[in-house]
């Protein structure tokens, strides 16, 4: 039974998990590389950790929700990495969205160490994370995946087994690649209704009676009606997830000529200065 975990990455959605996890009762040790990040969850009771291996050092789990460059600098760096401070049988969770290639590489380094290792990108926005409503993505053993149910049952509402280590990953790269198209569909179908005369709020309501609903068309069209880009999911994370989709179909010789045009307005937008805003800011540009 997992009652000690380590937590690194307390960012827009890693925070809100490790707070329901602290809801549930479960000890809990955080580290991020912006201390004031843990500031809240210090306050519910969580211990600081003041490195990776602090965060790691013990626990029957390790959960990791970092970018791909900061996963693997805190995974490697020598003692002070949390590779350093799991000890064998210990399960670590990598929700993180990464390139394939990072993914393998982690795996196998845990697996060298005697640690098991649970692929499980995360799908959803800063409200799912303080919700507990997010989807886990996951790739790997399934008995493995059963002994980390009730710890995501905490977070999320849909934990879907996808294949084996890698697969979780792939999965993520069509997520990521439908919802950064959605979002640039709505942006220009809201850009388009205004200048030709209509209001916000009504083109929702037409796109909303038919075939074209959806909850992503609905959350992020009335956030963009309002004219709020307050951060749920960072615009800067979905452009660099369009740019390993980009990769991954390159070495596919697979052509997506849509993917490859939204590529290019998230790119002017982060170029632009918004990378930090909601990716619903995306808007901005095309106005």
């Amino acid at each position: 039974m997992v009652k000690e975990i380590g937590f690194i990455g307390l960012g827009t959605v890693g925070g809100h998990i490790a707070a329901n996890l602290l809801k549930a009762h479960y000890k809990l040790s955080v580290f991020d590389s912006k201390p004031e990040a843990a500031k809240n969850l210090l306050a519910q009771g969580a211990q600081w950790a003041a490195s990776p291996f602090e965060a790691a050092q013990g626990k029957d789990m390790l959960i990791v929700v970092m970018p791909e460059k900061e996963e693997v600098e805190a995974a490697l760096s020598g003692t002070n990495g949390f590779m350093a401070g799991l000890k064998p049988g210990a399960i670590l969770v990598d929700m993180g969205t990464h390139s394939l290639e990072t993914t393998l590489d982690l795996s196998a380094k845990a697996a060298a160490k005697g640690v098991q290792f649970l692929e499980a990108p995360i799908w959803g926005t800063k409200e799912h994370a303080i919700s507990g409503l997010l989807t886990v993505l996951t790739g790997g053993d399934q008995t493995l995946l059963s002994r980390c149910r009730e710890v995501f049952s905490h977070f999320a509402l849909n934990i879907i087994h996808v294949g084996d280590v890698g697969d979780a990953t792939r999965m993520k790269f069509v997520v990521n690649l439908v919802q950064a198209e959605l979002v640039e569909a709505l942006a220009e179908g809201l850009v388009l209704g205004e200048k030709l005369g209509f209001k916000p709020d009504k083109i929702l309501e037409v796109l909303e009676s038919g075939g074209v609903s959806s909850p992503l068309f609905n959350a992020k069209g009335r956030s963009i009606a309002r004219g709020d880009f307050s951060r749920n999911l960072a615009l800067k994370y979905v452009y660099e997830g369009l740019l390993m989709v980009q990769e991954v179909a390159a070495k596919a010789n697979l052509e997506l000529p849509a993917a490859n045009a939204v590529t290019k307005v998230y790119e002017k937008a982060v170029k632009a200065g918004r990378g930090e805003e909601d990716f619903s800011a995306i808007v901005k540009e095309l106005r």
